[in-house]
């Protein structure tokens, strides 16, 4: 078996018993990127020093005998969406307004990681500034999907996604404000967790939308991103919304679904846009479910519809505000030639932000306008609250709900040139997002019409994420692990 397709507990198994080293894991890993990430172009950079001296760390750990010291992720291939500030690297956000930007610290997430024994091999691409669903909009080139690299990965989190699905990284970090890690989880056959607002300092993160953010793994099995989940949560002083969370989200993974109740949402599976082999595959999955002992339950969310107007209104506004810092006069681009401020200003965040950042820049600004910030920021607030209600109402009910998290598979370049078309990739995650509650994908197989990957998406109550993870664990026994996408593990040539 080559470390492309290993998960955590072969990894460390094999570190323990001596088979190989950890330098040779990051040699392995690095060596892979830098064959296999031409094709896909998920990596913006590559820590090839900084992998080789976690690893040096780690085999030194093993030499002395204290290698059960180290965290849940000692000697483990990961990468970070860049986004997400590590010192000496450079942080983009896929956007030419940071091209040269390096951060000159590291975000509690990262470090955490890194605290916990991760390789780090580089930092993923993404749409720019998170803001897309498809990675096209990356100043730095678009994500291929490993599964058909003619199709997007889904976004924002495409790079994150492509990289565990081609066998690239074990596990990789990425960031959801509306759905950004759990449909390119669906869309490249990963598993894919956005935790409960608050689980996961954001500390270091780049903003999108604030209220929103959140930070979660991807891996190719339930436990790996459970592990990773163990190693990133809990409160950080440096982030004010981040929540004490002293639980081991792997403690009930082995328990079954046996007794709980699963929420059915009858609204998500008559959507319009939801095809027919998404469909089928959720109402399969929700069978299994049933048969392994859990009882269906029809839940209602009726504000949900409302979810797509109040996020396009929220979002934007945020992103607005924290875009605002990029000014052209601390860091960033500058377009050179200038005399005044205004004209340098204005001309630097013309030619720095791409047009998906720009229109939804110039949308905040109207959103928040004087005479139009009561007509539509407000009411998107009230709604927010009443799609947080109907949730605490049907967590009454079940103890999971389970739905589709995108109306289709996969589609390819181009296809979806529709700015409103695209926003729809999300109708089934934005209301997570605004309500907090915690969401994942978790592939179920591939959808009989495209032959692309399915995922479930299951949904927690808040802080309850324990949940989503168990009946997420029942999935996997049902439907396996998520494999290293076809054409790259016919790739593997040993290690």
């Amino acid at each position: 078996m080559s470390f492309s397709s290993m998960n955590i507990a072969e990894i460390q198994a094999g570190l323990r018993a001596g088979e190989f080293s950890a330098r040779e894991i990051a040699d392995s890993s690095l060596e892979r990127i830098e064959r296999v990430d031409a094709q896909v172009n998920a990596f913006l950079e590559v820590t090839a020093d900084a992998a080789r001296e976690a690893a040096s760390a780690v085999d030194a750990a093993i030499a002395a005998g204290t290698f059960d010291e180290l965290g849940p992720l000692a000697g483990v291939p990961v990468a970070f969406k860049d986004n997400m500030n590590q010192l000496g690297t450079h942080t983009t956000c896929s956007s030419r307004m940071l091209e040269n930007y390096v951060s000159p610290y590291t975000a509690t997430c990262v470090q955490r990681v890194l605290d916990a024994g991760g390789l780090p091999l580089g930092k993923l691409n993404m749409d720019e500034f998170a803001f897309g669903s498809s990675t096209e909009t990356s100043a730095f080139g678009t994500t291929k999907n490993p599964w058909d690299l003619q199709r997007v990965p889904g976004g924002s989190s495409g790079g994150s996604a492509a990289a565990v699905a081609a066998g690239m990284a074990c596990v990789t970090l990425g960031s959801d404000t509306g759905g950004s890690i759990r449909q390119p989880g669906s869309f490249c056959g990963v598993v894919a967790v956005k935790p409960t607002y608050g689980v996961v300092s954001r500390y270091g993160v780049v903003a999108f939308g604030s209220s929103l953010d959140q930070v979660g793994p991807f891996a190719r099995n339930v436990r790996d991103a459970a592990l990773t989940l163990n190693a990133l949560s809990g409160r950080d002083p440096l982030d004010c919304t981040s929540q004490e969370c002293a639980i081991d989200f792997t403690a009930n993974l082995d328990q079954g679904v046996q007794g709980m109740r699963i929420g059915i949402v009858p609204a998500f599976m008559q959507a319009q846009g939801l095809t027919s082999e998404v469909r089928s595959a959720i109402e399969a999955a929700a069978a299994k479910l049933e048969a392994a002992g859990a009882t269906l339950v029809e839940v209602e969310l009726p504000n949900a519809a409302a979810a797509m107007s109040a996020y396009y209104v929220l979002g934007p506004c945020e992103a607005f505000s924290n875009l605002s810092r990029f000014d052209s006069v601390r860091y960033g681009y500058r377009d050179p030639g200038h005399h005044d401020l205004g004209s340098q200003y204005e001309a630097s965040r013309a030619k720095g932000f791409g047009p998906e950042a720009r229109r939804r820049i110039m949308l905040g600004s109207y959103l928040l306008s004087s005479g139009v910030y009561d007509k539509y920021y407000y009411p998107a607030q009230q709604v927010r609250t009443l799609i947080t209600q109907d949730y605490t109402r049907a967590f009454e009910q079940v103890d999971c709900i389970l739905a589709p998290v995108s109306p289709r598979t996969a589609f390819k370049f181009g296809e979806v040139s529709d700015p409103t078309t695209m926003y729809l990739s999300d109708i089934f995650t934005i209301s997570i997002n605004i309500a907090g509650n915690g969401g994942m994908n978790m592939p179920i197989g591939l959808g009989e019409d495209t032959g692309l990957p399915v995922g479930a998406q299951l949904i927690a109550p808040a802080f309850h994420d324990a949940n989503m993870l168990r009946v997420a664990s029942a999935l996997e026994s049902i439907y396996g692990p998520a494999p290293v996408a076809p054409a790259f593990a016919e790739e593997e040539g040993g290690r």
